[in-house]
């Protein structure tokens, strides 16, 4: 008996984790498959094994060849939000954790500043978001300075309800889960080997490239997952700083919840997390992510 427990004893011990999985994590996403293949009314749900509610989400897309359709568009638009939020995040994310690793010596000091980059997390996204129309609103504080200053003669329209607006809140409530990873793996880093490349003549600029950027690539990768699949289904933040005028794939799928068409919702919500397990295929084929976790 004893025996059989040390045998089976770690899959004992995983056994909760696995149940806990399935229950919370796999189970919903094959429901989600499952309705996506059925068909819907005004009023009910009917289940069936149907391909309308993929076929309606492209539908017109080869017949207006060159030009996209708004299937495509819209998931265009989406990953165009992806790609950028992730980039500016992952500059400033990156000098983030570099000055705390690197340039703060003093451990208390380090948490210190650490426990104030998680200020903002103490409040809910919609106050974060919220707190930037005062500033950049038509009369909002940015643009009465810059009337002020003489920089231009009238407030500028586009900084808030817009892309921009929408970018400024992405980098804004994501740009902690960069950091977090990207500092944990350069607190790995051991500072030996800064001191060796050093004293082989090496430049800061090369220590950074050869060193430090290769060490932390883990804590990048894992930080660039967190920040895109977020982002990827982020439709509230595009709602409120957009105006309610940019299309993305998580607004489509909350409007079809809305107006009960669960089928067609499960259809979009499949593309989606096809599209973006693709994504994070394609970045842990640059590293084995599970060295790092």
């Amino acid at each position: 008996m004893l025996k059989q427990i040390e045998k089976y004893g770690a899959s004992l011990l995983a056994l909760p984790f696995m149940v806990t999985i399935g229950l919370f994590f796999i189970l919903p996403l094959l429901l989600v498959v499952v309705v996506s293949f059925w068909d819907y009314t005004s009023y009910s749900i009917v289940p069936d094994f149907i391909f309308t509610n993929y076929e309606d989400i492209f539908y017109g897309c080869i017949d207006n060849l060159p030009e996209l359709c708004t299937a495509f568009s819209t998931y265009l638009s989406t990953i165009k939000f992806v790609i950028i939020t992730w980039f500016i995040t992952l500059i400033v994310g990156f000098l983030i954790a570099l000055f705390l690793a690197f340039c703060v010596r003093s451990i208390a000091l380090q948490i210190a500043l650490f426990l104030l980059c998680t200020i903002p997390f103490w409040t809910s996204n919609v106050i974060r978001m919220i707190s930037w129309i005062p500033l950049l609103g038509r009369n909002g504080l940015v643009n009465d300075g810059l009337v002020k200053l003489g920089i231009v003669e009238v407030p500028i329209e586009w900084l808030l309800y817009s892309e921009f607006a929408v970018i400024v809140a992405f980098v804004h409530l994501y740009t902690l889960f960069m950091v977090v990873p990207i500092f944990n793996s350069m607190l790995r880093i051991d500072k030996s080997l800064l001191e060796a490349a050093y004293d082989t003549g090496a430049s800061t600029w090369q220590m950074l490239t050869n060193v430090i950027i290769p060490l932390s690539r883990p804590g990048i990768i894992i930080g660039s997952i967190f920040v895109v699949t977020i982002v990827m289904g982020d439709f509230l933040t595009i709602g409120v700083m957009g105006g309610q005028q940019i299309a993305s794939v998580g607004k489509i799928i909350n409007v079809e919840m809305q107006y009960l068409q669960f089928p067609a919702a499960a259809a979009n919500a499949v593309i989606l997390i096809f599209t973006t397990l693709l994504i994070i295929f394609g970045m842990t084929r640059i590293i084995d992510v599970r060295k790092e976790l």
